[in-house]
């Protein structure tokens, strides 16, 4: 008897919205457990080629933690694509200029390096505040660990 895998469709897997809360919480331990949402791989019909993965929104991302001495030491490299043309920020500059783009840095790391990491990128909403414009999509309260 030959049993096959289960291989779920796009299409049929729902998709759930969650709202996180980045207050104090550690960027890295963060970005980690959103990465593995935004895939889907927390779900038990995980399917590594298609889009199995929930929507989330995160709050208060100005107020993300960085450990150690990185707020000062990490650096955020960027090519103009001129030559000379690499530009850097550290942590704390960044974090005031864009506050949204260090989490969202983060994450983007640890998805997959083609279109199918880009559409999951897509999943992700990030807002500086504590408000945000996605309360139609009724979404759920993640609890994220310390």
């Amino acid at each position: 008897m030959i049993t096959k895998t289960y291989m779920a469709k796009e299409n049929e897997v729902a998709k759930k919205w969650y709202v996180v809360d980045a207050e104090g919480l550690v960027l890295g331990r963060l970005a980690s457990e959103i990465a593995r949402r935004l895939r889907g791989k927390h779900k038990a019909i995980f399917t590594p080629h298609n889009d199995t993965g929930d929507f989330i929104i995160v709050v208060n991302a100005d107020k993300v933690r960085l450990t150690g001495r990185k707020m000062d030491q990490k650096t955020y490299y960027r090519h103009s694509g001129f030559i000379g043309g690499l530009k850097e920020v550290v942590a704390k500059t960044l974090l005031i200029r864009k506050p949204t783009e260090v989490l969202s840095l983060a994450v983007r790391g640890m998805l997959p390096k083609n279109s199918l990491g880009r559409r999951q990128l897509k999943k992700l909403k990030i807002y500086a505040g504590g408000d945000h414009p996605h309360s139609a999509q009724k979404p759920e309260v993640l609890e994220i660990l310390r």
